[in-house]
């Protein structure tokens, strides 16, 4: 018999620092769950859940891709006629000088990569505050400290320039801009790229630009690529299939890397490097991206046309409900209203949870400026949930705080 005792193996501390609060609320639905109750999601975005469904020519793709035996490994990069259909709608999109395309296992891979290629020890990064978790995530993973910058909730959720400004450090390398905005749903103005493109370039900067949701403007304003204002700047332009065209289980993103060549090169032959010993992304899927981006698009109109009625629906109930204040969402399909509570908003939204069984997200997993609380909603359900949901909320916050 062994005589040494085993002892327990702790997780590496970094990860003291991971959160991501849209997952982590599921052990208090899952509470509720237990207890016979039935959860209304308005946490997650994730579009096949509710009545969205995939177009059928991509899912043809695949299966075809499947079927001719595209079921080994992929090139690390991505499939030619991926790549190239990628290139294509970055010119689309109005980017010029292209320097390096890849294909991703979602988006989420994307960032791991390009964030990990990028930073040292010591290092920051400038990411929006509030902001998707992932990038806190990512960098807690890697050990770099958080420099977040504020998005001014009474500028239409507008990156805070004057905060960004003094917020860059010696250190900092990049800026990550949400184009649309997940949480807030709000789209950078023109003029605001071109001020944040001009401040990366003064200060050598990377700029990370994830445009996932730019197909999905809900009022058809034109979205601006961040790298066809500044195609001098290093950008890395995210996007995927994930949201667009409503394949977030394929986890299927992309990286359009840009600007000068001779500036950018050295960090391109990093993510390459990256990309080669993960192997590569999914095979198969990768044969959606062609006929996604050059195909029919006969399905985005109507997914525009039930968002813009679910967040006009939203905004009325913002409107109409005392406590609760909220920017119009332009793009994704998101809303981030504020609330005027008495308690922190981690606490109204459990508790939400455990008596109405209404789930959304609360601001704080977002990150926000002190002294204010907010949640986050998914209006991705039908309207006749959405009504069902708001009303929950509205008695809700009329029980507990009146």
């Amino acid at each position: 018999m062994p005589t040494t005792q085993l002892r327990e193996i702790s997780a590496a501390s970094r990860l003291e620092h991971v959160r991501y609060a849209i997952r982590d609320l599921a052990c208090v639905a899952d509470e509720v769950t237990r207890q016979g109750h039935k959860i209304l999601p308005l946490n997650i975005g994730d579009p096949i859940t509710f009545d969205f469904e995939t177009p059928a020519h991509l899912i043809e793709a695949v299966h075809q891709a499947m079927h001719e035996g595209k079921n080994g490994y992929a090139p690390s990069s991505g499939v030619k006629e991926a790549l190239d259909a990628i290139r294509g709608e970055a010119a689309r999109k109005g980017i010029t000088s292209i320097q390096d395309v890849f294909v991703t296992s979602g988006v989420s891979e994307t960032v791991d990569i390009c964030l990990a290629a990028l930073l040292n020890p010591g290092d920051n990064l400038l990411t929006p505050c509030p902001d998707y978790p992932l990038y806190s995530a990512v960098l807690a993973k890697l050990g770099i400290n958080l420099n977040t910058y504020y998005l001014n909730e009474d500028d239409g959720w507008q990156p805070d320039l004057d905060d960004l400004k003094k917020k860059i450090t010696p250190r900092t390398r990049g800026i990550v801009l949400i184009n649309p905005n997940n949480p807030t749903g709000s789209v950078c103005t023109r003029q605001m790229l071109e001020q944040i493109a001009e401040l990366a370039r003064q200060h050598n900067l990377v700029i990370f630009s994830d445009e996932i949701y730019d197909k999905l403007i809900m009022d058809d304003d034109p979205h601006v690529a961040t790298a066809a204002v500044g195609p001098d700047v290093p950008v890395i332009t995210f996007g995927g299939l994930s949201k667009n065209y409503l394949a977030p289980g394929w986890r299927i993103g992309w990286g359009i890397a840009s600007g000068d060549a001779s500036v950018i090169k050295p960090y391109l032959e990093g993510v390459n490097k990256l990309l080669r010993a993960r192997l590569c992304a999914n095979h198969p899927e990768q044969y959606a991206i062609r006929p996604a981006l050059e195909g029919p698009q006969d399905h985005l109109p109507e997914v525009k046309r039930k968002l813009r009625s679910r967040r006009d629906l939203t905004m009325k109930w913002c409107t109409e409900t005392p406590r609760v204040r909220c920017v119009a969402p332009r793009g994704a399909f998101y809303a981030y209203p504020s609330i005027d509570i008495p308690e922190g908003d981690d606490v109204f939204v459990a508790e939400l949870i455990r008596q109405k069984h209404v789930m959304v997200v609360h601001g704080s997993g977002f990150g926000q400026r002190p002294l204010t609380q907010h949640f986050r909603i998914v209006f991705l359900p039908d309207e006749k949930t959405l009504t069902r949901a708001y009303n929950a909320i509205g008695d809700f916050l009329r029980e507990r705080y009146h």
